[in-house]
């Protein structure tokens, strides 16, 4: 069993079995704020700088919170939701935070903070950047207060530097972190760290691109299957009987149409085995002189394979046209219907088996 204590209205437990210290039910961890905490600061702003390394902490700050705007939304007033935050940060070690005032019209906020942290471990090592993760928090609660795009938080007293303690302007801003950030990139200051996310703004471009080109290849396979159900759909071949098929025109058949349907036809003909082939021109009022070629070549094609080749529906319009080309329909079986068609195919069949 762990230890467990309640300090500022907030319950602090201990399980030194598993090495878990939990706030209100949340991982804590607690740190020596002079050496460990100091030398993390210190590591992190000799690798990229004092500008860059208060702009991340800055970014920290305002993405961290969620939790403390909940805590402040449960309160009846802003000014008690943010009492009762600051009495959990005093309660955490991140000192006595003080709102001096704040504006809602003017979108001003003063804060200041006592006994930072930040500014605690800045003295231990004889440095003064500034308490700008604690800024950041109090730009992004005053975001969304203010209801703004975007604000920061303008240190105006530094603990470190020797005054009483830390304070902050906090006021919409026109320029974002990121633009900032963007900014100190652009100069002529960059370092191995900027490179670094400049690269991984390269990656995930990259990234993103690959999906955008996965997502097209998919759509556009997507869109081939369409086209072919569709193609299928719009020239139907049918087994009407053992050796018979039935492929029924209908609409406009162009060059591209009618070179689908004479691959598809032949090819059935010849994996079905089939003696027969009736064309059924019911659905096709008017032919113009191309049409009438694309069906005479796909006559003269099916005989080429064996098989015999009806037409049935054929109207009036439509047979001058085919008469008007030099189509010579003496030599093609014509049927009024399909079903007169069917009839003769089944009655050759059954004469052929006899």
């Amino acid at each position: 069993m762990g230890d467990k204590v309640r300090i500022g209205g907030i319950d602090v437990e201990w399980d030194a079995e598993k090495g878990v210290c939990t706030w209100g039910g949340s991982p804590a961890v607690t740190m020596w704020t002079e050496s460990s905490v100091a030398g993390l600061l210190s590591g992190f702003h000799r690798m990229v700088g004092t500008e860059r390394f208060r702009l991340a902490l800055h970014g920290g700050g305002r993405d961290s919170t969620d939790g403390d705007w909940a805590l402040i939304c449960s309160q009846p007033t802003f000014e008690e939701g943010f009492a009762a935050l600051a009495a959990v940060a005093a309660a955490a070690g991140w000192g006595r935070w003080e709102l001096v005032s704040v504006d809602a019209k003017a979108h001003e906020a003063h804060v200041r903070v006592h006994n930072s942290w930040e500014s605690m471990a800045q003295r231990a090592i004889e440095a003064h950047w500034g308490s700008a993760y604690v800024g950041g928090k109090f730009a992004g609660i005053f975001q969304r207060y203010f209801s703004v795009p975007s604000c920061w938080a303008e240190q105006t007293a530094f603990a470190a530097r020797g005054d009483a303690y830390d304070e902050f302007v906090v006021r919409p801003s026109e320029r974002s972190l990121e633009d900032r950030l963007d900014a100190l990139f652009e100069s002529d200051q960059a370092t191995k760290a900027d490179l670094a996310v400049a690269l991984e703004r390269v990656r995930k471009e990259v990234d993103e691109r690959a999906a955008a080109e996965r997502e097209l290849r998919e759509k556009l396979e997507l869109i081939a299957r369409q086209e072919e159900a569709i193609r299928a759909l719009s020239t139907p071949i049918i087994e009407v009987w053992d050796g018979v098929l039935s492929l029924p025109l209908m609409g406009v058949v162009d060059s591209q149409r009618a070179a689908e349907m004479m691959e598809r036809l032949l090819h059935t003909i010849t994996q079905k085995g089939a003696t027969y082939a009736i064309i059924d021109l019911t659905g096709v009022d008017i032919v113009d002189t191309a049409t009438a070629d694309h069906i005479g070549k796909l006559v003269r094609a099916t005989e080429l394979l064996g098989a015999k080749c009806i037409i049935t529906g054929i109207r009036p319009a439509v047979a001058q046209t085919m008469v008007q080309i030099g189509i010579d329909l003496t030599k093609i079986i014509t049927l009024a219907t399909l079903r007169e068609a069917l009839r003769r195919c089944m009655r050759s069949t059954e004469r052929g088996r006899k």
